[in-house]
């Protein structure tokens, strides 16, 4: 009987690698497709599928005209999914995001549901609104759900919110509150492209073709999705590795212990958050990458966009111009990754 047990999970183990080496196929299909109307931004592209498969959302900076609204629209194109774009305004109000109940005579009180009722979100330059209404969303980036009036609605499934926010402009802008930057599973930085990439932006852009002219086709649809994100949770994570995650987390509340000196310009340290967030997105790294299996390095690969917009500085470390990315460099660097009873780099 234990024979059949072992034969069974050996056969099921061997069924689960060959659909992680499929999906590696498959986002390789999504990047070339996406790439017909985005020219760079390779590394974005490969984030965001990251942060879609492990079931998050993405905040994303950049300067204007780097292409942050094309790529969320062809993406969500690309992976058959329902797409709508909240511009934040400063006089948005948060049923413009949810939706309202209205009455009409003769039909009574009903629902108009708000552009949120979607499978990808743009929350274009989110930080125009306040914070009244940038906290609109939260309750559907963290139980997937809206509640309009009295009735709380289930949101489509697959459900992804990308946000974006230019870093240039202060004029007109709010602070996200901590509570809703923590829902965001990523945060990304959209650069200038290349001289190279930047030549082929001149030929290929929107202005001079349209969006249907691209002829992009959907390479997953919903389903395949949350099949995805389902095989995401089964991607081995041992349990040294949990350690080492949850230890990354910790040194970012307690530098101290791990003698991280930057560690003296931090206010306040990640949330349970980020523990989760490096868990599932190590795992989501090594779907991508076509492995069943999370190595040491997955966890370090994806540590800055999870834990940049987690650490807050204080103001000391606002005075000296020291970004948490160069604390969360000396982080990696000091905190030990103990695999069979051995320290390693």
């Amino acid at each position: 009987m234990s024979d059949d047990k072992e034969f069974m999970n050996r056969k099921e183990d061997e069924a689960f690698s060959k659909r992680v080496h499929q999906y590696k196929i498959l986002f390789e299909k999504i990047k070339k497709e996406v790439k017909k109307l985005v020219v760079g931004q390779e590394e974005v592209v490969h984030n965001l599928i990251e942060a879609l498969i492990a079931n998050g959302h993405v905040l994303i900076e950049g300067v204007p005209g780097t292409a942050k609204t094309t790529l969320i629209r062809t993406l969500s194109v690309v992976t058959g999914c329902q797409f709508s774009r909240i511009q934040f305004t400063p006089d948005l109000l948060p049923t413009d995001i949810v939706g309202i109940t209205t009455y009409e005579e003769g039909r009574g009180f009903y629902t108009i549901k708000g552009p949120v009722f979607s499978n990808f979100v743009l929350a274009d330059e989110i930080n125009r609104a306040p914070p009244k209404v940038q906290s609109a969303l939260l309750e559907s980036m963290a139980e997937k759900q809206a509640t309009i009036g009295k009735q709380t609605f289930p949101l489509p499934k697959p459900f992804f919110v990308m946000a974006t926010q230019n870093p240039v402009e202060n004029l007109g802008t709010y602070q996200l509150p901590e509570a809703q930057v923590d829902r965001f599973l990523y945060k990304l930085f959209m650069d200038y492209p290349t001289m190279k990439d930047e030549m082929a932006i001149i030929h290929k852009n929107l202005n001079l073709h349209s969006f249907d002219s691209f002829n992009l086709k959907p390479i997953l649809n919903p389903d395949m999705i949350l099949k995805l994100q389902k095989d995401v949770q089964n991607i081995y994570l041992d349990k040294k590795i949990e350690k080492y995650v949850v230890s990354l987390t910790d040194c970012t509340r307690h530098p101290e212990k791990y003698g991280v000196e930057l560690g003296k310009y931090i206010s306040y340290g990640g949330s349970p958050r980020s523990t989760i967030g490096l868990f599932i997105a190590s795992k989501a790294h090594a779907c991508v990458n076509g492995r069943t299996f999370v190595t040491p390095n997955d966890v370090k690969q994806i540590a800055h966009k999870i834990l940049r917009h987690r650490i807050i500085l204080n103001y000391e470390g606002q005075a000296d111009e020291i970004s948490s990315d160069e604390i969360i460099d000396e982080i990696l660097q000091k905190v030990p990754i103990i695999i069979n009873d051995k320290t390693l780099d």
